[in-house]
């Protein structure tokens, strides 16, 4: 019974790892040649306004530097949920400000782990019309993964397995993406990370001399979006994600935001057979944006949480006169 039961704890450590989520299948054909597999990436609702940890190529289209700080707690109540704090900062380079970089810091809590992702990011911005450009980024930098086996309920504390704790594991990461944007229309390709990275993996626990670790997969994003403007005081800005993560359901993510008087933005997302999901923002100034989402789950997992939580903050400072009559909703 002993190891039947700790196969089912590192199988429930994965199930959360990958979130319930899901994703699409757009593949960049110079990263498709590459059979590698990558690390569990959290999962983010608003993630609109963390696209630079999606997508490197989305840094520098702002004409701003840009800060963010984005805050969420998954499945509030559940012991051991996913907890995810992130850090980005990015601003466009350059003597015609067509390149871009940016850095990022991102935290997660996930049961008896915490991984720590630190990442540079660099893009180049190549015009495609008057109003439109498209964009190529790369990223680079490192995880660092601790894992304290003391935090689980195991049936048997002095099991060799379970007796060494993983402290700064090291990884490197390495990901790409390509993001294509007008003044109304974005659409982007990328994968955060190409490289193999191992941590848990039940097929590994039968072996009592070799500590559980997992050949993580890759994950494949697409975002799209598409700003109507109603009226003078109205903007309607409908917007898809979709994610394939190998072994995982594929992800789609609809939503529908509205931005009134260039001051409040409200909105309302649906994740295909996992949550939907509400969305409150206001500008506090012209270079301050706060905003708070929640995600109620669809599945049967509701009856033992509370719902998903996430606090958001963007900050830009523009060396540019900001253009009142439309901004960038995106």
């Amino acid at each position: 019974m002993k190891n039947k039961k700790e196969k089912y704890i590192c199988k429930d450590i994965l199930w959360l790892r990958s979130g319930i989520a899901p994703c699409l299948l757009f593949i960049f054909t110079i990263l498709g040649s590459f059979y590698v597999q990558a690390q569990q990436d959290p999962q983010y609702t608003q993630y609109m306004y963390n696209t630079q940890v999606v997508n490197p190529a989305y840094i520098g289209t702002k004409e701003a530097l840009n800060f963010g700080l984005l805050y969420r707690t998954q499945w509030l109540g559940f012991d051991g949920a996913p907890k995810t704090g992130t850090f980005s900062a990015s601003a466009p380079i350059g003597a015609e400000g067509n390149m871009g970089l940016g850095a990022s810091i991102i935290r997660e809590e996930l049961g008896p782990s915490t991984e720590t992702s630190f990442s540079v990011d660099y893009s180049y911005a190549i015009p495609t019309s008057d109003k439109a450009q498209v964009s190529f980024g790369i990223k680079g930098g490192v995880d660092l993964l601790d894992v304290d086996f003391s935090k689980l309920d195991l049936f048997d504390p002095t099991d060799p397995r379970f007796l060494n704790n993983i402290d700064n594991r090291f990884q490197p990461r390495i990901g790409a993406g390509v993001y294509y944007y007008s003044d109304k229309f974005y659409a982007g390709l990328s994968v955060p990370n190409v490289l193999t990275t191992k941590h848990f993996d039940a097929s590994s626990i039968d072996n009592t001399t070799i500590q559980p670790i997992a050949a993580e997969r890759l994950h494949y994003y697409f975002i799209s979006g598409y700003v109507f403007n109603l009226s003078d005081n109205l903007k309607f800005k409908p917007a898809t994600l979709v994610k394939l993560v190998s072994g995982s359901p594929l992800q789609v993510d609809a939503s529908a935001n509205f931005l009134l008087y260039e001051k409040f933005t409200l909105g309302a997302s649906y994740r295909w057979s996992a949550a939907v999901s509400a969305l409150v923002g206001f500008h506090a100034s012209n270079s301050i944006f706060i905003g708070f989402g929640y995600d109620y789950e669809t599945t049967d997992i509701q009856s033992f949480n509370d719902g998903t939580y996430e606090l958001f903050l963007t900050f830009d400072i523009s060396s540019r006169p900001r253009r009142q009559l439309s901004p960038r909703f995106f």
